[in-house]
C-alpha cells in the first residue's frame, strides 16, 4: 500500500506542470485563428502525430509552446533577435506570447532593449483577444 500512494504522489508531482498551464482565452475560437498560421507552423506531437497546421515548416512546430523557454525547437533557425531574447530568459508565458505574435519586432526591441532586434515571423495577429485564443488553442494541444 505504502508503494502505490508514493507512485500516485510521484504522478501528481510529475503531471503538476501540465495541469498549472492555463490560458485566459478561448481554445475553439483560437484553433478557427490558428487557420491563419498554419501556412508556416505544425503543432505536432512528439511522436510526430500533427494535431493542427498543415506540416508548415517556415515557423518552427509550436508543440508544446506554452511555458516553454524561447528558440527551444532543436534544429530550427531562430532570428538573433529571437536568440538573444532566449538568452534572456524569455519563456512564452500567455502575456509574452500575446504581445510577441501582436508585434513581433516591437516585442523583441522591447524584451531585449536592443533597437536592432528582428524577428523572422512577419505575420502579426491584430487583435489581442485572437492572440489570447491561439494561445488557449496551444495550451489545449498539450493537456
Amino acid at each position: 500500500m505504502k508503494i502505490n500512494a508514493i507512485s500516485l504522489v510521484a504522478a501528481t508531482l510529475l503531471a503538476a506542470p501540465a495541469f498549472a498551464q492555463s490560458a485566459s482565452g478561448d481554445a475553439a475560437k483560437g484553433e478557427k485563428v490558428f487557420n491563419q498560421c498554419q501556412a508556416c507552423h505544425v503543432v505536432a506531437a512528439p511522436d510526430g502525430t500533427v494535431l493542427a497546421g498543415r506540416n508548415g515548416k517556415v515557423g518552427p512546430n509550436l508543440y508544446g509552446i506554452p511555458e516553454s523557454k524561447a528558440a527551444a525547437v532543436e534544429g530550427f533557425k531562430y532570428s538573433k533577435g529571437l536568440h538573444e531574447a532566449a538568452e534572456e530568459g524569455l519563456v512564452w508565458n500567455e502575456e509574452n506570447f500575446v504581445q510577441y505574435v501582436q508585434d513581433p519586432t516591437k516585442f523583441l526591441q522591447e524584451f531585449t532593449g536592443d533597437k536592432k532586434a528582428r524577428a523572422a515571423m512577419m505575420f502579426k495577429i491584430r487583435k489581442e483577444e485572437d492572440a489570447q485564443n491561439v494561445y488557449a488553442y496551444l495550451v489545449s494541444l498539450v493537456k
